[in-house]
């Protein structure tokens, strides 16, 4: 059977080869009505477009390198989802690395980036614990976004929440709701993004006429061993204590466990003493499955990848373009726990 050609579809469409090269990459203008016949003249001949051997004759890809250091993050699981349907959306297709923390495995995982002839590369930083990118990153050839929670030193590419906006929002609607004692439970004492909320907290109390006691922010592991721990000692010596921002998802169950080993209960009634209030910084559908359900300040994570992805192609369209730093807010999502 003949191999069918991009000149067999020109033909039954009606218009030029360079028409139908023009459709198949997205480019020019092309006019709906066009656009529909040589779509269909490919379904009706059953034509397969070579994407990588039209990547090699003009020199361009359509391939994007993503970098995922940590599959146990669930919010760069997240936002990797949501970058792949984008720049999916979009035409191109990510090939995955998931190097380890070492720089002899990043610099092979960039070497097959390159191998692979990707576009660019998008980078979900995990350690929150530095605010320095690896050097092999820094100095990479081809453009670069950088998806983190903690703000990086360097200047580059960056699409970042914003946690103080984040504990800012959540301290206010727990003053709102009357409670005064307000601790907050998890995080090791070196994690920015721990320190970037505990000073959005912090904000919020002080404008509110509140101070923010060292006793209240216990850091420790994360696990939920160690947060359960941390939350009944801090609960024993300050019983006055009425709601907890929880550092993680990890956080939230081991709180749960704290709470009930000191007697109390979970409960947003601050007029009822043995409750304590509890809001985290994700959505834990796997928890919300029980009662109560939690109140959180939602991570926007799928806005983050839309917009990791966006700042990609925008890269690759412009070059030249300016260093761009996108800061995304948070929204409170009030269930049952606070």
């Amino acid at each position: 059977m003949k191999k069918v050609s991009i000149i067999d579809v020109a033909k039954l469409a009606g218009v030029s080869v360079s028409t139908v090269s023009l459709v198949l990459r997205q480019k020019g203008k092309i006019s709906e009505a066009t656009i529909e016949r040589v779509h269909s003249a490919i379904n009706e001949l059953g034509y397969v477009h070579n994407v990588a051997a039209a990547n090699l004759r003009s020199n361009t890809s359509n391939l994007i390198g993503l970098i995922l250091r940590d599959f146990s993050d669930s919010f760069s699981i997240k936002v990797m989802a949501s970058i792949v349907k984008e720049l999916e959306r979009q035409g191109f297709m990510v090939f995955l690395g998931q190097p380890q923390d070492d720089q002899q495995h990043l610099e092979r995982c960039l070497l097959s980036f390159k191998q692979q002839g990707v576009a660019g590369v998008i980078y979900l930083a995990s350690d929150a614990t530095t605010d320095r990118l690896p050097e092999q990153l820094c100095q990479y050839p081809l453009p670069l976004v950088v998806v983190s929670q903690a703000l990086p030193e360097q200047p580059c590419n960056l699409v970042m929440r914003d946690n103080r906006q984040a504990a800012s929002l959540a301290t206010r609607h727990l003053i709102e709701r009357g409670h005064r004692n307000i601790a907050y439970i998890g995080g090791m004492e070196n994690d920015r993004v721990r320190h970037q909320r505990l000073l959005g907290m912090h904000g919020a109390l002080k404008q509110n006429g509140l101070a923010l006691r060292d006793e209240f922010t216990p850091a420790c592991l994360e696990s939920t061993h160690s947060v359960s721990v941390a939350t009944r000692q801090l609960l024993e010596k300050n019983n006055t204590i009425t709601a907890l921002l929880c550092h993680s998802p990890t956080a939230i169950i081991g709180a749960i466990g704290g709470i009930h080993q000191v007697g109390r209960t979970v409960g947003k009634d601050v007029f009822l003493t043995q409750q304590v209030a509890l809001i985290g910084f994700e959505d834990m559908l796997h928890v919300n499955l029980t009662s109560p359900s939690f109140t959180y300040v939602s991570s926007a994570s799928e806005e983050t990848g839309r917009q990791a992805a966006g700042l990609m192609m925008r890269k690759l369209k412009e070059p030249e373009l300016q260093t761009q730093r996108i800061t995304l807010s948070g929204q409170l999502v009030i269930q049952q726990s606070a």
